[in-house]
């Protein structure tokens, strides 16, 4: 049998590796992708097999990831819950697709992840899976008792690794989990499961990794200005740039700002609540500038239709279905609602805050001229004509009211 395992060379991974080859008599090929967690990756592939791997891919997925997963995300306007910016969620179903690549290449049988069974990550692996390779197998270590009962806490995982001769960094328990990639980074479980717990506390400052508290940022707000073609930001400040250096720069200038950090109380797919820290400094960046960038170029009718599916489209990246028929579906809707958004947002950075500081676009559906309350040169727009609009939209209350007359004033 032979066994594809997200990997990263930690003490939960590498354990995963060595029981996996053990228990199930396999061959284990270790997969860890780089998608901009800026985590040191040097000595990985020797440390992959020292630790029973027969072979090691570290693939660099950044690029894609910015622009075949983030910025359509962007253009949906995704948000889960109002407030979460789905830097994790959509991080999932890329690593599982180049884990179902790596597998039809290395001729395996199953996939291999270390997500536990309470979490939502489990269900982005393997919801990817099936739609994208559904004879392969998927092996989830933390959902067998046996593996539990050998590995109750973090003091086993470390002994067995001595017992193997795997060299692991043992450290006290972190205060809390995190995950970086290079959208955000997430905070959880710890100390953070006590939802009381205030974060912003100067004795948690030292957790954050990508912003500054507001209270520490400049005291001088700074502007940027993203140039957006058919809904994608293309250039900052006049300068060209790939997805992936934009999100760069962006996190650079959010985080100088203390931009982006959000605390919430979210609804896991599986059922129970958690308590997260996010900072997502670029991407709050992209968000709102994109969204103002639509309010100029965007017909009503259209933006409220792709509104009214925001949170079926966060639901579906968070839930782990973006590969799915009706998340595609979706996407083609998506596209087409942004061909006419393309030109320039001018936003202000200052203490924790984007503020819009301006916004153009020659396919601007904005007319000063009409929009006036002085007279319209243009006669687009006889006021006049307002009257049988309201008349015609007063009917039904009208006739509700005569009917219903205790609710009609003065009958």
């Amino acid at each position: 049998m032979k066994i594809i395992l997200a990997y990263s060379g930690g003490l939960d991974t590498s354990t995963l590796l060595r029981w996996l080859k053990d228990t199930y008599q396999a061959e284990v090929v270790a997969f860890c992708a780089d998608i901009g967690q800026e985590e040191e990756l040097k000595g990985l592939k020797a440390k992959a097999l020292r630790t029973g791997a027969s072979k090691i891919y570290i693939d660099d997925l950044t690029d894609e990831f910015a622009r075949d997963f983030i910025y359509p995300m962007i253009q949906a306007g995704a948000i889960y819950e109002n407030q979460y910016f789905l830097g994790t969620s959509i991080a999932r179903p890329l690593i599982a697709k180049r884990m179902v690549e790596i597998a039809a290449k290395e001729k395996a049988q199953a996939i291999a992840h270390g997500a536990t069974g309470k979490g939502n990550d489990q269900v982005r692996f393997e919801l990817t899976a099936a739609a994208l390779a559904p004879q392969l197998e998927v092996i989830a270590p933390w959902r067998e008792e046996r593996f539990r009962e050998q590995f109750p806490g973090r003091t086993e995982m470390i002994r067995y690794c001595e017992r193997n001769g795997i060299n692991i960094e043992a450290s006290a328990k972190k205060p809390y989990s995190m995950d970086r990639n290079l959208l955000h980074i997430s905070y959880e479980a710890g100390i953070l499961e006590d939802p009381w717990l205030d974060a912003t506390a100067k004795e948690h400052k030292g957790m954050y990794k990508l912003s500054v508290s507001p209270e520490d940022a400049p005291n001088k707000p700074e502007y940027v200005t993203l140039d957006f073609v058919k809904g994608n930001c293309v250039a900052v400040n006049g300068r060209k740039l790939s997805p992936a250096n934009v999100l760069r720069l962006l996190n650079k200038l959010g985080g100088k700002h203390g931009v982006g950090r959000v605390d919430l109380v979210e609804n896991r797919f599986v059922g129970m609540k958690s308590r997260g820290v996010y900072e997502t400094p670029g991407g709050s960046i992209l968000h709102f500038a994109h969204r103002q960038m639509e309010s100029l170029t965007m017909d009503r009718e259209v933006m409220h239709l792709r509104d009214s599916l925001i949170p079926k489209y966060g639901e579906l990246v968070y839930y782990g279905f973006w590969f799915s028929p009706e998340r595609e579906v979706l996407q083609a809707m998506v596209t087409e609602s942004q061909k006419h958004v393309t030109g320039a947002v001018r936003v202000k950075l200052y203490k924790g805050n984007i503020m819009t500081a301006g916004r153009r676009s020659p396919v601007s559906l904005y007319n000063p001229q009409i929009a006036t309350m002085e007279a319209d040169p243009t006669k687009a727009y006889n006021q006049t004509d307002a009257t049988g609009f309201i008349r015609l939209n007063g009917l039904r209350l009208k006739v509700a009211a005569r009917v219903h007359k205790k609710r009609s004033f003065g009958a």
